[in-house]
């Protein structure tokens, strides 16, 4: 039996066999206010191109009719396992109608429902991909079948319903939507509920190609301009936070810049942009109808950081609109080109759109996704970028670091191969050429062939069908005065993680070289050189005949992904110079190599200490100031010798407290040091000051301690011990809101108490009655790193129980307690038996063995991040 899982075999065989022109989805919401079950009414034309049998897809409690071809089916007799068998299919075109009752969730997959506490009011919206618009109609579910479809909702008085559709005036509270164009059925959506909103538009003034304008284009003659509505959604409880013109700022930005570069039209008739409550991922992009999680909404003070992680979020999701909405992939093997494609489009669009607040946004990426690539890159389940997906269960844990960072780093490689006109020359003709179709990544790369005259298929087999990551060395030669004579490359393939499959691979690379020295007291380019990297070894010609720099540095404004080695002299100055780089985006890829070695033990957690601590309060780019505190945090938990931990982090929490008290009054910088002292707070005095600033009897000039950062302090004091389920109750009085919700319940589960923590894992484990957003909370407030003794008896309690909450929840709630239950705290060899011990007897499948898999692999990265750290305590 297939239960609710789809092979690419039965997709290609569908696709073969089906043409699908239409659905009419009829969905009534009318007692949404009180959940349950929903009526789903959906009639589907499509084409057989031959006799024969096939099925389409529904999860729903109760199928009430089902009628092919005007002919009435007994759904007990081909209702089953989530499939509508549908036998005995004449060539030529079908129609299939079906009735169902459908479920609301609470999972954040399917046709989410949420009742925000404030105003007692549901609030409803969709989330379908991969696999879930099933939960909602009934559909063909796959990326390849594309058709158009026409909604028409039901709901409650006084609410506003959302679809890809510009929103039609309701009559007798239902909404009537005209057709879609043709799309695929995971960016299909509805969101409904009494949502705030504000409306604005994008003015195009450059108009349609003229290829656009001879296949359609809305009715529009070349050259005509064109406005397109926009509008912003959020729950009325939200409003007051709502920075809705600088969301459009952003927004306009993207339109203006993406529009130049692809040289198509915006392809839908509207862009709303809706923050919805619960939601699990960042945001998906739907067409024309964005849904993004509405913690994007800031209640409280942020830093810059987090404005900018927001608008590439809104560039990512508006980028779609073309790659992955207008040109679809035809099959999720595919899933990385949609992901990196907007990844690197976004970032791009920050760093180099006119009036953008975020030029410097490829630091970001070098600091922040790129280190994810590297951490997902070196895990057992490591892939090539384009992965072979056999199912719906390979796809569902895909959406990875390989998938969106490496991809994009990769991509941002093909750039500089390529030349960025030519790149974008070869997306416009792709986009014309496959417009409203489905596409491989074959495509892509012929069109990008024929614009830049590059052979990309040796660089597509080394770098998309192969897994790993290359290491570059330098190897310099001087004369006894310093006078550089001779410079190379040493490129390394390391061998696989064990139980990775594939071989060690050279790949092309293009980079630069970059030589830095000490200039006034900054560390400044004085000269570069930029390249192709091939095989083993590459000689670089010198720039002109100089002493060697004090720092060179290979990979120089981060082209290619690899990982970089200084050589020693570079390395001592960079120990004592490395916030002293000029620009920030070489100070990024030397924290970035730093961390890089902590991890692969190269560097003991120790010296990660000393450097960072000898360096971040010379870092300006608060984005990299936040990224550095947490990889601290983790190096001290995680990586440093158990017997001088605590050392270490009582270091660190005094160096977070003098470099708050430090920050200038209201900056991003004390902020994040704000929370950065509150994440390690742990000597009385600190936790006495913690509770003073929460309860105002201390304060801190210009540091105000808004609702979010209350919360901070609350759940670290009650992590502590500091405060009770009094002051919890009080504290969510005072934010009763869901956030509040969700903030206390983190709080509850942080607890140092065993009754605490029976009582999170009950809720979490043992039940299954909790939202999506709650549990996540509850198990991050359970996962306390000062609690290992308190957490012991978990680990063989998690091992009993992860095979059956796999197999008993959806998917999206099921790994959250697959990986956030994991016990990564306890880094021992008794762990890494009892992970052993459990894949070997409990046969799990092989979406839940990955996710054991990888984690059991930090803990055995973590034992050699351990001894390399005890032996640097001992020579010391």
């Amino acid at each position: 039996m297939p239960g609710t899982n789809l092979t690419r075999e039965e997709a290609q065989e569908r696709a073969r066999l089906l043409t699908v022109d239409s659905y009419e989805i009829e969905l009534d919401l009318s007692g949404a206010q009180d959940g349950g079950n929903f009526r789903s009414v959906t009639t589907v034309r499509f084409h057989a191109a031959e006799a024969g049998d096939t099925f389409a897809d529904l999860i729903a409690p109760t199928v009430h009719e089902v009628t092919l071809n005007g002919e009435s089916l007994d759904p007990a007799a081909v209702f089953a396992d989530s499939r509508i068998a549908l036998r005995g299919l004449r060539p030529g075109p079908q129609e299939l109608r079906v009735v169902a009752d459908c479920a609301y969730t609470n999972t954040g997959e399917g046709l989410h429902r949420f009742v925000d506490p404030v105003d007692d009011q549901a609030y409803l919206y969709t989330q379908f991909e991969v696999p879930d618009a099933r939960r909602v109609f009934t559909t063909f579910e796959q990326p390849d079948l594309k058709a158009t479809f026409q909604f028409t909702v039901r709901a409650p008085e006084g609410w506003t319903v959302i679809s890809n559709s510009p929103t039609p005036k309701p009559a007798d509270n239902t909404w009537r939507f005209a057709p879609t164009p043709r799309i695929s059925t995971y960016i299909t959506a509805i969101i409904a509920g009494p949502y705030h909103s504000v409306h604005s538009s994008w003015e195009d003034k450059r108009g349609l190609s003229e290829a656009q304008s001879s296949v359609g284009g809305g009715g529009r003659r070349e050259g005509e301009s064109r406005s397109v509505p926009l509008g912003i959604y959020c729950r009325p409880s939200l409003a007051e936070y709502l920075d809705a013109d600088a969301i459009f700022e952003v927004t306009r930005q993207g339109f203006d810049w993406f529009q130049e570069k692809f040289d198509y039209a915006y392809p839908f008739e509207k862009y709303d942009q809706l923050f919805v409550p619960e939601f699990n991922a960042g945001a998906m992009e739907n067409a024309g109808a964005v849904t993004i999680r509405d913690q994007y909404v800031f209640r409280s003070k942020v830093t810059d950081a987090a404005y900018e992680g927001r608008a590439e979020t809104i560039l990512h999701e508006l980028a779609h609109m073309w790659f992955g909405d207008l040109v679809t992939m035809e099959w999720w093997n595919d899933l990385w080109l949609n992901e990196s494609f907007a990844t690197y489009t976004s970032i791009a669009c920050q760093a180099h759109a006119p009036g953008s607040r975020w030029p410097h946004a490829w630091t970001s990426f070098a600091n922040q996704m790129k280190t994810w690539a590297y951490r997902q890159d070196q895990l057992p389940s490591t892939h090539p970028i384009m992965a072979p997906i056999r199912d719906l269960d390979d796809v569902l844990v895909n959406f990875d670091g390989i998938t969106y960072a490496k991809g994009a780093s990769v991509l941002k490689q093909l750039v500089a191969y390529v030349g960025m006109d030519e790149f974008f020359q070869g997306v416009r003709a792709y986009f014309k050429r496959h417009e409203w179709g489905n596409t491989r990544l074959s495509d892509l790369l012929t069109a990008l062939e024929e614009t830049s005259g590059r052979d990309l298929k040796t660089w597509s087999k080394l770098w998309l069908e192969t897994a790993g990551i290359n290491v570059l060395r330098p190897e310099l030669t001087t004369t006894q005065d310093g006078t550089l004579t001779a410079l190379a490359i040493r490129q390394e393939a390391p061998a696989l993680p064990a139980g990775a499959t594939g071989e060690p691979t050279l790949r092309p690379h293009r980079v630069g070289v970059g030589f830095y020295d000490l200039v006034d007291g900054k560390l400044v380019r004085t000269d570069s050189v930029e390249l192709d990297v091939e095989g083993e070894l590459t000689q670089v010609p010198l720039p002109r005949e100089r002493k060697r720099p004090d720092v060179l540095l290979l990979n120089d404004g981060d082209y290619t992904y690899t990982k970089v080695r200084l050589d020693p002299q570079s390395l001592a100055t960079v120990t004592q110079h490395l916030g002293d780089f000029a620009d920030p985006l070489p100070r990024a890829l030397c924290w970035a190599s730093a961390w890089d070695m902590t991890r692969d033990a190269e560097l003991s957690a120790r010296s990660y200490l000393d450097l960072v601590l000898s360096g971040i309060g010379k870092e300006s780019d608060i984005g990299v100031v936040q990224s550095l505190q947490r990889q601290v945090k983790l190096a001290l938990d995680l990586y440093a010798a158990p017997a001088w931990r605590e050392t270490g982090l009582t270091r660190w929490a005094e160096a977070a407290l003098e470099q708050l008290r430090a920050a200038a009054p209201g900056s991003d910088h004390q902020l994040a040091w704000a929370r950065a002292f509150a994440a390690v707070a742990r000597t009385d005095a600190q936790l006495d000051l913690l509770a003073a600033l929460l309860h105002g009897s201390e304060t801190i000039e210009g540091l105000v301690v808004d609702t979010e950062l209350r919360w901070a302090f609350l759940e670290r004091l009650a992590a502590t011990g500091r405060a009770d389920e009094a002051e919890i109750g009080a504290e969510l009085e005072r934010d009763a809101t869901s956030a509040g919700e969700r903030h206390a319940a983190a709080a509850r589960a942080a607890r140092p108490t065993p009754e605490a923590k029976a009582e999170a894992w009950r809720a979490v484990v043992e039940s299954d009655t909790l939202p999506n957003a709650v549990q996540e909370a509850v198990i991050s407030g359970f996962v306390q790193t000062d609690q290992r003794a308190l957490l012991a008896p978990y680990i063989e309690r998690y091992f009993a129980a992860v095979k059956g909450v796999w197999e008993q929840r959806s998917h999206e709630m099921a790994q959250q307690v697959a990986i956030g239950l994991y016990p990564a705290l306890h880094v021992s060899q008794e762990t890494l038996e009892a992970t052993d011990a459990w894949l070997a007897s409990a046969e799990p499948g092989a979406a839940l063995r990955r996710l054991v898999t990888e984690s059991r692999a930090g803990v055995e990265r973590a034992l050699r991040a351990q001894a390399a750290d005890e032996a640097a305590g001992t020579a010391g």
